[in-house]
């Protein structure tokens, strides 16, 4: 499935960097690196002298080239490896682009030849995608993977039996009454569409996990004003993101920053103290408040021990953790917090941290466990459950056979081994333009 065009793009990080990797892929790519840097010997690394149209030395680096179809889109790939000025990359793509059919890479457009081309399928594609977007550890673990495979296997194997069932189905329906043909298939068949389902809606439940490996382990402070929510924030922070003042209501609106515990992202989000007698935009912020507390994985419900204040509009449903501030000034009291610290002292933070680490890790589950990575799977996931359940339920095993395709034509679409052009656009957008 090779295209016309050949493509070309920068591939490495932003400029100035010590090395710019530029990389060009398809047909016109031996031509052009034979023009530029002479003749070169396929999948090792040659130092050339790398020259512009009018013979003027560009710079000298390093050019690999890969012929199809063993590459990464399939198609004849090479890489120029110079140094990484602005003006040594802008000279490169000036002088690759200036040959005929060679043009600029849209966004992820080699990575979408390389699906096109049949070396990825759309999960290991996807996977891809949160690989050059992983920040911490368990996103990168996640991500290499899926990119490896594992999810795409499930659904491939998931897949591969619906046919095989259906395969059954039909012969049973056509071959009934010949003497070779062995006795009802159907039990067999059923009770694997049974077991199927529960597979399904297992890996379904997983979803979560992944969403906190991929977006985050949300963490929101919540308080009456004054708790010490926002000294918190920026105790944990390290920097003095949210302003602290003796004045109730100085926070308005969320505020948010990024960690990494052990490995995993956590979003903690500071927000308005928690009153009744509020002006307009401070009550405004207080239901911004109580509304990121009713979807957070973890709230800190903060009580100022020097001055304890009953706080109304506290989420039920959601795990919460009751934290006594200000212990350089005052006593835990009875015991009825489940951690006591001091921001300004930095007195109980880091068991306070091992605690939401820790609640973060046992949100996600087991490292090795296979996750759907995206709402796209989940959903097509559900479809195909709906009709394995129609399946088992029908009394016509000519309908129960339909139902059986649909269920795997589901499962195709989440591969990209049925038709899925209408998706396209919307998974390459997400990469830079070098991949």
């Amino acid at each position: 499935m090779a295209s016309k065009d050949s493509i070309v793009a920068l591939s490495s990080g932003r400029l100035p960097a010590g090395i710019a990797v530029i990389r060009i892929s398809g047909p016109q790519t031996r031509f052009v690196v034979e023009t530029i840097a002479g003749s070169i010997k396929d999948r090792f690394t040659n130092l050339r002298t790398i020259r512009a149209a009018d013979g003027s030395t560009i710079d000298h680096g390093l050019v690999l080239f890969f012929p199809g179809p063993g590459s990464f889109t399939g198609e004849d790939v090479a890489e120029f490896q110079v140094h990484g000025s602005r003006a040594v990359a802008a000279k490169m793509l000036e002088t690759i682009t200036g040959f005929e059919g060679v043009r600029h890479a849209e966004p992820g457009e080699f990575t979408r030849r390389a699906f096109l081309n049949g070396r990825l399928d759309l999960v290991e594609t996807e996977a891809l995608a949160d690989l050059v977007n992983a920040e911490t550890e368990a996103q990168r673990r996640f991500a290499v993977r899926n990119a490896d495979g594992a999810q795409s296997e499930l659904y491939s194997g998931w897949r591969r039996r619906l046919i095989h069932a259906r395969a059954m189905i039909e012969a049973e329906i056509d071959f009934a009454e010949e003497e070779d043909v062995p006795g009802s298939v159907s039990d067999a068949v059923w009770s694997d569409v049974t077991a199927m389902i529960g597979e399904i809606e297992r890996h379904i439940q997983g979803f979560k996990a992944a969403e906190i490996i991929r977006d985050g382990f949300e963490v929101v402070i919540l308080g009456a004003p004054n708790a010490g929510k926002s000294s918190l924030f920026n105790a944990l922070a390290r920097r003095e993101a949210a302003i602290v003042t003796d004045e109730p209501g100085t926070t308005r609106d969320l505020l948010e920053v990024v960690m990494d515990l052990n490995g995993l992202k956590v979003r903690l989000v500071d927000t308005a103290g928690l009153r009744d007698a509020a002006g307009k935009v401070e009550s405004i912020g207080i239901e911004r408040a109580r509304a990121k507390a009713d979807v957070a994985d973890l709230v800190l419900l903060l009580e100022d021990m020097a001055n304890p204040s009953t706080v109304r509009g506290v989420p039920a449903g959601v795990p919460l953790l009751r934290i006594g501030t200000k212990s350089d000034i005052a006593d835990a009291g009875d015991g009825a917090y489940d951690l006591v610290i001091s921001s300004k002292e930095g007195t109980g933070l880091v068991r306070l941290l091992g605690e939401i680490g820790s609640r973060a890790a046992a949100a996600v589950g087991e490292a090795g466990d296979v996750l759907p990575s995206r709402m796209r799977h989940v959903e097509l996931l559900q479809e195909a459950m709906d009709f394995l359940r129609a399946a088992l339920s029908g009394h016509s095993q000519e309908l129960r056979a339909e139902e059986l395709r649909l269920a795997a034509e589901r499962l195709g679409r989440i591969v990209g081994a049925v038709d899925v052009e209408d998706l396209l656009d919307v998974i390459f957008s997400q990469f830079c333009i070098g991949k």
